[in-house]
Order: C-alpha cells, then structure tokens, then sequence
C-alpha cells in the first residue's frame, strides 16, 4: 500500500488539517494504473453506486426514457424539475408520493428550498427521489411488491446485488443502509473505479445505455451549479458521480477510471483531488469546476488560504 492521499487546508501560511484518503486509476481493461492509500478495503461507496443500481433496474426489465434514467441514477437538488419528474415516473406505474420510502428532505438547491418551505418537506425532494421511483417503477412493471422494495431480500435488491458484484468483479463484503433507507452494498475503490470503466466502454446494453444517459442529462443527475452536472457538461464524454461521505468516481470515454475516498468524509477534499487527477490525465475541467473545488480558506470573508493536494502525488 502507498502512502494515502493527502489534502492539506492551509489558513496563513499554517497547515491547519488535513484529510487523508485513497484513491485509484484503472485502465480500461480494468487493470490498476495508479493507487494512493488502501484501495482494496471495501467501503460504503454511498450515492456513486447510483449508475450501478439502475444497471440492475434495466437488466430486471424497466422500461424507462433515457431522461428518467438519468434522474434515476442522479442525487438531484430537488428543483421543480426533479420532483416534477419523480412523481411523473411513480404517476406512469399508478403510484403516488406516498409509495417512495425515502425520507422527506427539503431541497438541496437553496432557491427552490426557500419557494417551498412554508410548505414543509416532501419525499419527492429528497435528493434520492429519483431512485426511488425507478425502483418502483421497477417492481410495478414486473408485478413486484412494492411496500417493502427497500428490503435487502427483496428481488429487486437481490438482482442489484448481484448486478453490482458483476460490474466491479468483486463479492458483496457487507450490506448496510444508506441515507436514503435503500440496501448499500460494500466494495473497494478499485471495484468501483473498474465498473464505471465498464458503462463507458461496452457496446450496447444497460451498461452503456446508463452511462450514455447520465451523459447527455447531467442537470438531470445533479442540479444547477452541482459539480457532477458541470464537470458533465464541460469535460466531452466524461461519466461522473459523486456520493456522501467523501466518494466520488468518474470515467472517460476511452474507459479511464477514477475512484476516490476521503477517510474524514469531508466533501471539501473531494472536488479538488478529483480536479487534480483529471489535470493528471491530461484533462482541463474548465474554470465553472474549478471554482466549484471552494479552494480558497476564508478569514473574515477574504482569502487567507487554500486547499492543496500534497505536492507530488502523481510523481
């Protein structure tokens, strides 16, 4: 094992933390190219699973436009789109708001948040709404109960399991449960990393018809000035998904693939070692990225330092 990845927080000239982490590059034949840190422990990989999972959806038999696809696999803002097009997708299987076993959230995107606030929280707004109605619209298509979709042996969650294990070419370490009460499946970055490399480079399928979604609707997947729709939107061809707890994995077109996770789950670590391996591969993420990566520290509302990946780690 390397030594894990750092991101230094320097305020005035001092190191005041630092993250730590690990990351993968894998080739597109899934070979490692590169690794910092543990990156054969498996770990929860939170929301970046989303594009594996509606693999899953699609090999079990959804029928589903590609738009809403892309929602499916996404951890929206909860703007009026993306609940509009939730409850558009549970509406076409005759289910409601009420069948989505995601907790109710307010929107992550601060203006439509304030729009509906007065009104409270709704299901339709959690961030993983999406899933969850392509999952129910899953069970419903194919004659599947849908009051317990979330629980681990239901056959839904059973063929994503086994649907994920197949994509990363790794067994299912542990099952937990994410954030938004659906089965969580642990395994390592390089798995992750590896199975990204899949979607973009198969020919045909629910693989690449995944990938080539999330790619052509990335408002869809993320939101107005979220960093996976931008990144989408100015890098040609890239897949990217981002998750909690400090994960984020993306592939180029040739099948490229990056894994990445910070030990702390601190999100501020993410975006600038993701940005880091891009410039490293060659690829200029655009200025809209790199003014999302929130680099600058602040001390009494003006710049007194940044964020930095340690010197070095690509060599």
């Amino acid at each position: 094992m390397t030594n894990p990845v750092l991101v230094e927080v320097v305020r005035s000239g001092f190191v005041e933390s630092v993250h730590r982490g690990a990351l993968v590059i894998t080739a597109p034949d899934g070979s490692v190219r590169f690794f910092a840190g543990d990156v054969e422990r498996p770990v929860y990989p939170r929301s970046s699973n989303k594009p594996l999972q509606a693999v899953g959806m699609l090999r079990a038999g959804l029928t589903i436009g590609d738009k809403e696809l892309a929602l499916g696999c996404g951890s929206h803002n909860g703007e009026p789109g993306h609940v509009e097009g939730a409850l558009s997708m549970l509406a076409r299987t005759g289910l409601t708001e009420d069948a989505l076993a995601c907790p109710p959230a307010f929107p992550l995107h601060e203006p439509s948040m304030l729009a509906v606030a007065a009104a409270g929280k709704r299901r339709a707004a959690m961030n993983c709404s999406g899933k969850h109605a392509a999952m129910l619209s899953t069970c419903a298509q194919l004659g599947w109960s849908t009051t317990d979709y979330v629980a681990a042996n239901h056959p839904l969650q059973e063929l994503i399991r086994a649907t994920i294990a197949d994509l990363t070419c790794e067994p299912i370490e542990t099952v937990g449960v994410d954030g938004c009460g659906a089965p969580l499946f642990a395994f390592s970055l390089t798995g992750l990393a590896r199975s990204f490399g899949r979607l973009v480079t198969a020919i045909g399928g629910p693989e690449r018809r995944v990938a080539d979604a999330v790619r052509a609707y990335p408002w869809q997947v993320a939101g107005t000035g979220r960093e996976d729709t931008v990144l989408m939107r100015n890098v040609d061809g890239l897949l990217s998904k981002g998750g909690a707890e400090g994960v984020h994995s993306f592939a180029l077109p040739d099948g490229t693939a990056l894994a990445l996770k910070i030990d702390d789950g601190a999100a501020r670590a993410r975006l600038p070692l993701l940005l880091a391996t891009l410039r490293h591969l060659g690829i200029d993420p655009g200025d809209e990225a790199e003014a999302l990566a929130h680099n600058v520290v602040l001390g009494g509302g003006k710049p007194v330092g940044e964020l930095r990946v340690t010197a070095g780690l690509f060599g």
